[in-house]
C-alpha cells in the first residue's frame, strides 16, 4: 500500500516538473499521428527538449 502512495507521489512530482513530458509527447504521438499516411517521426529527446525549451523561453513571457 505505502509503495503505491510513493509511486503516485513520483507520478505527481514528475508531471509538474515537467519530467515526463517526453513519454507523453510518444504516447499523444502514437495514439493520433502514427496511424496518419504522411505523419512524421517522432522527435528525438534531444530535439523534443530542444523545441520544448525555445517554445518556453523565446518571445515575451510577462503580462504587462
Amino acid at each position: 500500500m505505502m509503495f503505491k502512495k510513493i509511486k503516485h507521489i513520483w507520478h505527481v512530482i514528475r508531471r509538474l516538473s515537467g519530467d515526463d513530458a517526453y513519454e507523453r509527447y510518444l504516447t499523444h504521438h502514437a495514439q493520433f499521428h502514427a496511424t496518419m499516411v504522411d505523419a512524421p517521426e517522432p522527435l528525438s529527446r534531444k530535439a523534443f527538449f530542444k523545441l520544448w525549451q525555445d517554445k518556453k523561453w523565446t518571445g515575451i513571457n510577462r503580462c504587462c
